[in-house]
């Protein structure tokens, strides 16, 4: 650990010693009332913290702005490049030169969160990386987002990205008043590409009645982010949860901050988001050695059923004692259990300008069941020849050790001194298989009699080889 993570790690953990709550070791979380922007928990929701993939939603923002400003269209055809292609995984695996339409890309980017698809859109709209990055902090400023910064369209790992709970909800309720007719781009539940289908990391999503988008994220350094929105009787909230140990703790707690909130009412007691107070905190905490540096497996994005217990092999930096919402009484809220997820049909996406016909499509299946298939075929004979290998050597007869009994009994000592002591030596050469020959049992019936010729109280006689 370098001394700035170290530094980091240590005022995290002095923040949380200092408050005297339980909330405070917890990670940023926040719920707001779209319509009307009132804030009904904040819960350090201007700290500084690592966005991770929920930096694509800033992403989508851009790029949904040209599409308004007339200077792209959704069929628009993205060119993959070398450098996108070169990313690490979440990611599609598309070949440097691959086309895709911008629709397909969006889809994808807020579905599977695939950082070469988030690069593509950002090189071909902003020219760069570099291009792109200084086009969402210009649209970051516009919307108010005063906290955030952002080095790159796909939330690796970057000391420059930094965001809030406060700044992401003023972002989502921007995407969801700003581009009405998009709004279902939030909320798919799976894409199919071929073969492939990938359902979306939000474990809301299908999950949680009325859950309708928005976009997770994780790395080490931030825990597991998401911003999420769902609507219940007319009402349409916003939660926005950061830092949480675990996919099923983002899920669980996104869960009850939502619960909570449909069950609150907002007055004018309510603060707007602009009224949040300022963090004290200038950058943000490393959680790295409480995410991943700890035993047991490394953190997935993709996670399990949502369960109601933690996980009990990290510490509960996630408490959920207290929930600070208008008119509730500090109390332990009841822990949400989540349900399997509902079947959803996922939608088609594909590569190029139109999408495949339903004989393309049949003949793409043909093509990948025939390539698996030869793949298959190709790894079994690599393994047959060692198989057999390996079965030809332990079928072989092994062959008997060379024998060579020497004869030096008690007999010796009753010699008398410097007269030498005959010594017996039998060789029996290995026996390689097939049937032996007559002649070969005269060393076979000497062998047998060397026995009785060690008998201390004989002298033994002369054996000429």
């Amino acid at each position: 650990m370098n001394v700035s993570r170290a530094l980091r790690v240590t005022a995290f953990a002095l923040a949380a010693l200092m408050s005297g709550s339980a909330l405070a070791a917890g990670g940023p979380a926040l719920v707001v009332e779209l319509e009307s922007g009132r804030v009904l928990h904040a819960e350090r929701a201007t700290d500084p913290w690592f966005p991770a993939s929920i930096t694509k939603l800033m992403t989508a923002y851009v790029a949904l702005d040209k599409v308004r400003s007339g200077q792209l269209s959704m069929d628009t055809l993205l060119i993959v490049s070398d450098s996108a292609a070169s990313l690490p995984p979440s990611k599609m695996g598309f070949k440097p030169g691959t086309e895709i339409r911008l629709d397909n890309a969006l889809k994808i980017m807020m579905v599977k969160s695939a950082n070469d698809v988030a690069a593509t859109i950002a090189e071909n709209i902003g020219g760069s990386i570099d291009g792109f990055s200084e086009l969402m902090n210009a649209h970051a400023q516009r919307l108010g987002m005063v906290s955030s910064r952002f080095a790159n369209p796909h939330g690796l790992p970057d000391e420059r990205n930094q965001t809030t709970a406060r700044d992401m909800a003023v972002l989502a309720r921007a995407l969801l008043t700003d581009f009405p007719d998009h709004k279902d781009l939030f909320d798919i539940g799976a894409v199919q590409f071929g073969r492939r289908i990938m359902r979306n990391t939000n474990g809301l999503i299908g999950r949680y009645p009325g859950a309708d988008g928005m976009k997770t994220g994780f790395i080490c350094s931030s825990g597991f982010n998401v911003v999420a929105s769902a609507t219940r009787n007319g009402r349409h909230l916003i939660t926005v949860v950061l830092g949480a140990p675990s996919a099923n703790e983002r899920t669980i707690k996104a869960a009850e901050l939502f619960d909570r909130g449909f069950n609150s009412k907002v007055n004018f007691t309510n603060p707007e988001l602009a009224a949040l107070p300022v963090s004290a905190n200038a950058s943000p905490p490393d959680m790295r050695p409480v995410i991943c540096d700890r035993r047991g497996p490394m953190p997935q994005e993709e996670e399990g059923q949502p369960v109601a217990e933690t996980d009990s092999n990290i510490p509960n930096l996630f408490s959920t004692e207290v929930m600070a919402f208008a008119g509730d009484a500090a109390q332990k809220p009841v822990r949400t259990v989540l349900g399997p997820r509902t079947a959803v049909e996922p939608e088609r996406v594909w590569v190029g300008l139109n999408p495949p016909s339903e004989a393309d499509i049949a003949a793409a299946a043909a093509a990948e069941a025939a390539a698996e298939q030869a793949r298959r075929a190709k790894t079994k004979k690599a393994a047959t020849p060692q198989k057999a290998k390996a079965a030809a050597k332990q079928a072989e007869p092994k062959e008997e050790p060379t024998v060579t009994p020497v004869i030096e009994k008690e007999a010796a000592k009753t010699e008398p001194k410097g007269k030498a002591q005959p010594r017996v030596s039998v060789t029996v050469k290995p026996v390689t298989g097939g049937t032996p020959k007559p002649a070969a049992k005269a060393p076979a019936d000497t062998k047998a009699k060397a026995p009785q010729k060690a008998d201390a109280s004989a002298k033994p006689k002369s054996v000429t080889n």
